[in-house]
This record gives structure tokens, sequence and C-alpha cells, in this order.
């Protein structure tokens, strides 16, 4: 086994691109491009409650960058510099260490992210990333600027990365021809950095579908003192497959805001970029925090679980889906 700073030498220092100086100094220096504001967010990856025990090391690696990219990319933000704390065991194999590294450095490659400093100790394996991006002074997309009669919107096909998870957990059998595409939105997430990007100035809140569709519509509610009215085209009537497209989570779609005359500029969007964008209700006045879903004859069919919660969903792994 390397020692610690023969480990950050040999597997996580590269060559940067936008760096004034990167890994190996007491700390890193960048430059903000002028006019621009930086966004900083920090996400955690854990052993059995993010990921299995014997997850691919080298989708592990994509995975542990995209989920942090997906927090710029619900911001409207380019994402430009991150640093890495990783806690391995005393003797992860070489192999292992190779192909995360090759994992995390091909989705930084894939999004212009340069890997600028972290840390590395010993222990159960966990993995912490820090992310910064910048984006236009004052434009920004926060939670809390949702607006009574906005409409809702979601992208790509949430509920797939759950749908993976209860495939591996041996809840449900997928067939083969759906198994593929659910297992890779569970493995290697897509960050939506392109739709943010293009969300600037168009939607009014979003948010990165981490805990379930129905949680993170919660936060931007709660956020913008809102309720919401839900009707979502295609739900399944009832069982699993509609649990983990409601509250599944892991899925790092944008689930955002967007006044209703806008509506046809978003179709407009999902045409250019080619990903699909689904209107699946509307903000309405009420309680904040407050959302109801109705199915196509107009029934109330809100469930009582809406998402993932580390301090509240049972902890044991395989009982969580993981985040």
């Amino acid at each position: 086994m390397p020692s610690e700073f023969e480990l950050i030498a040999r597997y996580f220092t590269r060559g940067t691109s936008h760096t004034l100086l990167g890994v190996g100094d007491d700390g890193a220096l960048i430059a903000p491009t002028p006019g621009q504001e930086l966004v900083v967010s920090t996400d955690m990856l854990v052993e059995g409650t993010h990921f299995l025990a014997d997850a691919d090391a080298e989708a592990l690696g994509w995975k542990c960058l995209a989920v942090n990219i997906s927090d710029m990319a619900a911001m409207g933000a380019k994402p430009r510099w991150a640093t890495l704390g990783i806690t391995v065991p005393q003797a992860p194999t070489f192999e292992w260490l190779d192909d995360f590294a090759r994992g995390f450095f091909a989705c930084a490659a894939e999004f212009g992210v340069d890997l600028i400093g972290g840390d590395t100790t010993r222990g159960p394996r966990a993995f912490c990333v820090t992310i910064l991006g910048e984006v236009a002074a004052g434009r920004a997309v926060h939670r809390s600027g949702a607006k009574v009669g906005d409409s809702i919107w979601i992208s790509g096909r949430p509920g797939r990365a759950a749908l993976g998870l209860a495939h591996l957990q041996g809840r449900l059998q997928l067939p083969e021809s759906r198994l593929t595409d659910c297992l890779a939105a569970l493995h290697r997430p897509q960050p939506r950095v392109a739709l943010g990007l293009a969300l600037s100035g168009l939607a009014t809140a979003a948010i990165d579908v981490s805990d379930g569709v129905l949680a993170d519509l919660g936060h931007i509610l709660d956020q913008s003192a809102a309720a919401a009215l839900l009707h979502i085209p295609g739900l399944p009537a009832a069982g699993l497959e509609r649990d983990c497209l409601l509250a599944g989570g892991d899925d790092y779609e944008l689930l955002f805001t967007a006044a209703a005359a806008a509506d046809a500029k978003v179709d407009a969007l999902a045409i250019r970029l080619a990903l699909p964008l689904t209107r699946i209700g509307e903000i309405i006045a009420g309680s904040p925090g407050q959302l109801v879903l109705r199915d196509a004859n107009g029934e109330d069919i809100t469930p009582a679980l809406r998402g993932f919660d580390h301090f509240i969903s049972p902890a044991r792994a395989g009982d969580a889906v993981p985040r």
C-alpha cells in the first residue's frame, strides 16, 4: 500500500486547465472569472448509505463527482473546481484505486472540472467532494423563487435509479430491456448541466432530485412559501414502480418551476437539448409545503412517503435507497 502522499501523487494529481495552483501545496489558487459569482456545494458518499459494498469502482468514481456537478446544474452554474476527501480501508487494491480515479477524472473531463485538492485518510469507505462553480452575477437559480401559477417541470425519466437498486436488492425483477438503462441511471448519473445553464433567466426555482421527486419539490415549496398541485402524466397506478418514481431519488434530474407563459419556451428547450422535459403540475396558493397529487380522474392519491431522509429513513444498507 502506498503512503498517503504517494497515493495522492499517483492517483489524484493531474494537470489542470483553468487553475493557478492545484494539488500539491497547502492550498489551491483559483481566479474567478470577472462578473461571475462563485457557487459552492459539498456532498458525501458513504458505503452502505449511498453505495453498496460491491459497487464498481470506476462507476463510483464517476458518480462521486457527478452528484456534486448536479448541484451546480440546479443553480444554473458552470462547474469549475472540486476538492476530494477520501476515506479508504488500509489495503485498497491498486486496481480499485486506478478504476476509481479513472471514473472520477472521466467525469471531470466531461464537464470541465479541475481537481484542485483534498485529503486522504484510513477508515470505512467514504468520499466527500466540495465543488465550486460560476454563474453570472445575480443569475443563480434559487429554490425560493416559485410563484403561484408557475408550471412545475421534471427532466428525464425519474425513478430509473431506484428501480435499478430495487432489482439489485431483489425487490423486483427488471427485464433485460430495462435493466441496463436503470442500472446506468443508478451508477452513472448524467448531471443536467446544459439544462441548468439554459434555465438561468427562465426558471423561477430549481433543485436536483437526490431524495425523491416529492421530497425535493417539498424543499422548493418550503423555501418559496408555496403549495403545489401535481398531475403526473403516465404515473403508474400503484406499486413499487410508482413509489420509485415519486420517492426513489438518486436520479439527479432537475425539477424546476417556470412561469406558465414560458411553457412553449420550455417545450422548445426540450427539443433543442434532446432531453424530455415533462410538465407535472403547478404552484398554487396554500400552506407552505402543502402538496397534493391527483390521478387522471382527479382523485387525491398523495402518498405519505415522500422520499429519503438520512435521520428518519431506515439506516441499514438495502433498506434505504442510497443517496
